[in-house]
C-alpha cells in the first residue's frame, strides 16, 4: 500500500473513532439528563428532606443518597473514572472496599413519598393477611371452625351498637375473618387507586380493622364508605387525597345495620331473625345521600375548635352529627332505643369470655414483626428513634419528618406498650378480659402512630385512668357511694385507646396536663355514648374532642406560652370545603392541610 493510501485510511479511521466518541458522549449525556426528568413524576418534584430533584441533575443524579442521621451525602463527582460517595472513594482503576466501607453500605435510605407509600401499602396488606391467618388459627384454637360461615353471616346481619362483642355474637375465627376481609378490601383500594398512599389513609385503615371486632362488618361498611365518593365526584376532588374521608365515614355503620334490620320493625323485631324490608332499604339509601354530603363537609371546620390538640378530629365531628341523627331518628320519632344484641355463645363462655393467650400471642408476634421490619428498613438499626421520641406530636407528620421505616418501629414499640398496659389492668383489677372489643382497641391504639403518637407522649394519659379510679374509690369511702367501675371495665379499656389522641397536649403543655386530660376522658367516656345511642363507633374520639374543648381554654389561660409560640392560623377556605386535586405532593401527607 502506498504512503498516500495509508495516510487516507488513517484519516478515515480517525474520523470514525471521533464520530463514535461524539455519539457515545451524547448518549451518556442523554442518560444523565433522563433521571432528572423522571424525578418530576410526583407533582413536579421529589422531596428529599427539602431538596428538590433540581439539585441533583447531571452526573450526581445516579446516586441521590442522603444519610439524614449520619450527615453524609453520596454523589458522583462527574469526573471520568472517579466516583465519590459516603461509602468511600473509588477510582476507575478499581480500589478495594474495606470492611468499614461495606458496613457503611447499609446507609439509611432517604425519605421520599414513594418509599413511604410502598411501606404503608406493605403495612396494610401485612395486617390484613395476619388477620386472615388469625381466622384460620382461630378455627382450631376455639373449636368454632365448623360454624365459621354461619357465625360470619350472623355478624353481618345483626344490629351492632356499642359495644357489641363479635366473639359472642359470632365467634373468634368469624370475627377475624370479618376484620381480614374489610382490611384487605381497603388495602386493595389504597394500592390500585392512582396516586400515593399516605398516613391519613393508614389511620383510616387501622380504624376500620379495629372496629371490625365490635360494630363494623363487611356489609354495613360499604354504604358508609362509598357515600362520600358522590361528594368527591360532584366537587371534582381527588379520590386518593381524600380516601381517608371515606374510611372515617364508616363510623356510622351501626346506623346502616339498624335501618336495614331493626328500625322499621320496632317491637316486632326478634334477635336472631333476618328480615329486610323495602322501607328499610329506602331509608338506608336516604341515609347514604345525607352522609355523602355532610360527612366530608363537617370535618375541616371542627379542627378549628380544638386547634389540632385532638388527633381524632373525626371523632368530635361525627360524634356531634351522630348526636343529631340519633335524636331525630329515635327521640323525635318516638322509636325504641337500640340495644346491644345478646347471644350466649357456649364456646366463648367456656373460655371465660376472654381469649387472653390467643390475643397476647397474636399481637406479640404482629408487633415484633413490625419492629423487625422497621429495623431492617432503617439500615438494620434503630438510629433516629431517639429524635422521633422527642417530637411533641403537635401537627406532626412522622412519615414526612422521619420516614415510614421509623414509624414502623414506632408501631411495634407502641403496640407492645399498649399490650403491656392492657395485661396489667386486666391482671390487677376485675373487669373485662381479652374480649373482641379489647382486641379491637389494641389495633385502634395504632391509628396515629405515624401522625403524633408515641410512648413518650401518651404515658401521662394512661396514668390518668388509674388515678381517677383511686380518687373515685377514696371519694366513695368518704360519702358512702357505690362506684362499680375499674380501669379494666370495657368502656374504660376502650376509652384509654382513644384518649391518647390528646397526646399533643402532653407534648406542648407537659405531663401534668396529660394526666389531667386522661382523668377527664375517663370521667366522660361512659356518658358520651348515650348521646348518640352507641351508633357512632368513634365514641372515644368524641370523648377526647369534648375533653379538649373543656381543657384547652384553661391551659391557654394559665400557660399562655405554647399558644403564643404556636403562631396559630386558621384558613377559612379549609373550613368551607375539602381541598381539590393537589399539585404539591407534600400536601398529600401534611396533616396541617388535611381535614381529618
Amino acid at each position: 500500500m502506498s504512503e498516500d493510501n495509508r495516510s487516507t485510511a488513517g484519516s478515515r479511521l480517525a474520523r470514525r473513532t471521533s464520530a463514535k466518541g461524539r455519539i457515545s458522549r451524547n448518549r451518556s449525556a442523554e442518560n444523565l439528563r433522563r433521571p432528572a426528568g423522571t424525578a418530576q413524576k410526583y407533582g413536579g418534584q421529589a422531596q428529599y428532606f427539602g431538596r428538590t430533584a433540581q439539585n441533583y441533575r447531571g452526573p450526581a443524579q445516579n446516586s441521590v443518597r442522603t444519610a439524614r442521621y449520619s450527615g453524609g451525602t453520596a454523589h458522583n463527582s462527574g469526573r471520568r473514572g472517579t466516583k465519590q460517595s459516603s461509602l468511600g472513594t473509588s477510582t476507575g482503576r478499581g480500589s478495594r472496599n474495606t470492611k468499614g466501607n461495606r458496613n457503611k453500605g447499609r446507609e439509611i435510605p432517604p425519605v421520599s413519598l414513594e418509599r413511604n407509600s410502598n411501606i404503608i401499602d406493605g403495612i396494610t396488606f401485612g395486617f390484613s393477611i395476619a388477620l386472615l391467618l388469625g381466622a384460620a388459627v382461630g378455627c382450631v384454637y376455639s373449636g368454632a371452625g365448623d360454624t365459621l360461615i354461619e357465625d360470619f353471616i350472623r355478624i353481618l346481619t345483626m344490629p351492632a351498637p356499642l359495644v357489641t362483642d363479635y366473639f359472642a355474637l359470632g365467634s373468634l375465627p368469624a370475627t377475624f375473618l370479618n376484620a381480614g376481609l374489610c382490611g384487605l378490601s381497603m388495602a386493595l383500594f389504597m394500592f390500585f387507586m392512582p396516586g400515593l398512599s399516605h398516613v391519613n389513609t393508614l389511620a383510616g385503615f387501622f380504624l376500620i380493622i379495629s372496629h371490625c371486632f365490635y360494630g363494623l362488618n363487611f356489609l354495613n361498611m360499604w354504604p358508609c364508605f362509598l357515600a362520600p365518593f358522590l361528594y368527591l365526584k360532584l366537587k371534582n376532588l381527588n379520590y386518593n387525597d381524600n380516601l381517608h374521608i371515606c374510611m372515617f365515614a364508616t363510623c356510622f355503620a351501626p346506623f346502616v345495620s339498624e335501618l336495614l334490620f331493626r328500625y322499621i320493625q320496632g317491637d316486632m323485631y326478634r334477635t336472631g331473625t333476618i328480615t329486610i324490608t323495602l322501607r328499610g332499604c329506602l331509608l338506608t339509601v336516604v341515609f347514604m345521600f345525607i352522609l355523602a354530603f355532610v360527612a366530608p363537609a363537617i370535618l375541616p371546620g371542627v379542627n378549628a375548635w380544638h386547634k389540632g390538640y385532638n388527633l381524632y378530629n373525626g371523632g368530635l365531628a361525627y360524634g356531634m352529627f351522630g348526636f343529631l341523627l340519633f335524636s331525630f331518628l329515635y327521640r323525635t320519632m318516638g322509636v325504641e332505643y337500640p340495644h346491644v344484641p345478646i347471644r350466649h355463645n357456649q364456646l366463648y363462655n367456656l373460655a371465660g369470655n376472654s381469649y387472653r393467650l390467643f390475643g397476647n400471642t397474636f399481637f406479640l408476634l404482629l408487633f415484633l414483626a413490625c419492629l423487625a421490619a422497621g429495623w431492617f428498613l432503617n439500615g438494620r438499626s434503630f438510629k433516629g428513634i431517639e429524635v422521633f421520641f422527642r417530637d411533641t406530636g403537635y401537627h406532626s407528620n412522622f412519615a414526612q419528618k422521619y420516614g415510614m421505616r421509623l414509624c414502623l418501629i414506632n408501631i411495634g414499640l407502641y403496640g407492645m406498650f399498649f399490650l403491656v398496659y392492657i395485661n396489667i389492668v386486666i391482671h390487677f383489677t376485675r373487669g373485662a378480659g381479652f374480649t373482641a372489643p379489647t382486641f379491637g382497641v389494641i389495633l385502634a391504639a395504632l391509628t396515629f402512630t405515624s401522625m403524633g403518637q408515641h410512648a413518650r407522649n401518651v404515658w401521662p394519659i394512661f396514668i390518668g385512668y388509674p388515678l381517677l379510679s383511686l380518687f373515685s374509690t377514696l371519694f366513695n369511702h368518704l360519702i358512702g357511694g357505690n362506684a362499680l367501675w375499674t380501669v379494666s371495665t370495657q368502656a374504660y379499656i376502650n376509652s384509654v385507646a382513644f384518649a391518647t389522641g390528646l397526646c399533643p397536649i402532653v407534648g406542648r403543655y407537659g405531663s401534668i396536663a396529660g394526666i389531667i386530660a386522661g382523668m377527664l376522658c375517663a370521667a366522660l367516656c361512659t356518658a358520651t355514648s348515650s348521646l348518640h345511642g352507641g351508633l357512632v363507633l368513634y365514641n372515644g374520639g368524641f370523648t377526647a374532642g369534648i375533653t379538649a374543648l373543656i381543657l384547652l381554654p384553661i391551659l391557654e389561660h394559665y400557660i399562655p406560652n405554647p399558644r403564643n409560640d404556636m403562631n396559630h392560623h386558621i384558613d377559612l377556605r379549609d373550613m368551607i370545603t375539602l381541598r381539590g386535586p393537589s399539585t404539591d405532593p407534600q400536601n398529600e401527607t401534611n396533616p396541617e392541610k388535611s381535614p381529618e
